[in-house]
């Protein structure tokens, strides 16, 4: 069974809104001036539209909390992948439909602020020799990679998951800088 993304909190905030809107909405149907009526129901209308929506942020920030722990990582040199585990934990009062983990790896000198012009990954070989004499491109290779993987469903308050999450690990990586967040939905 797939819980829902909404718990009780957001039911209330959306129903306040909802009171909210209707309010502004009987005060511009008693409007006397009826030119105001159309631009009073549309006031209204985004107020009520963005205060249900920074409520609904601010109720999954304080409802859906997620812990993350015994993150481990290994590089398979074999299949040139890297592997990270790791439990993660509903340690909110509500249920949390969607866990996922984002992991960022940053090439050496860009996490520390050291970006001098030899820390950038430069292609050579005679294959990017001949294209720079062509006047093609060369590669650009990306120093910064980040992933995001759903590693638990319907997590129960004060329940836990472990996971495994793999993913292909740039070769011309060197003293890598990982960063890691969790977030429930």
């Amino acid at each position: 069974m797939q819980m829902t993304l909404l718990n009780y909190w957001h039911y209330i905030f959306l129903g306040l809104s909802l009171l909210i809107f209707l309010s502004g909405l009987v005060a511009a149907l008693k409007q006397k001036d009826k030119k105001l009526i159309i631009p009073m129901i549309l006031s209204m209308a985004l107020v009520s539209i963005l205060l249900a929506f920074f409520s609904m942020m601010v109720v999954d920030k304080y409802t859906k909390v997620v812990k993350l722990s015994k993150l481990k990582n290994k590089r398979l040199l074999s299949t040139e992948q890297i592997v990270y585990t790791g439990f993660v934990n509903n340690v909110g009062n509500h249920a949390i439909g969607k866990v996922y983990v984002e992991i960022k790896l940053i090439n050496k000198g860009h996490a520390t602020g050291n970006v001098k012009g030899g820390n950038f990954y430069k292609p050579n070989g005679i294959m990017d020799f001949i294209d720079n004499l062509s006047g093609g491109a060369s590669d650009a290779k990306p120093q910064t990679i980040t992933k995001e993987f759903l590693v638990a469903k319907n997590l129960k308050p004060g329940t836990g998951k472990s996971f495994r999450v793999y993913f292909k690990f740039p070769g011309y990586f060197r003293s890598v800088a990982q960063f890691t967040k969790v977030r429930g939905k």
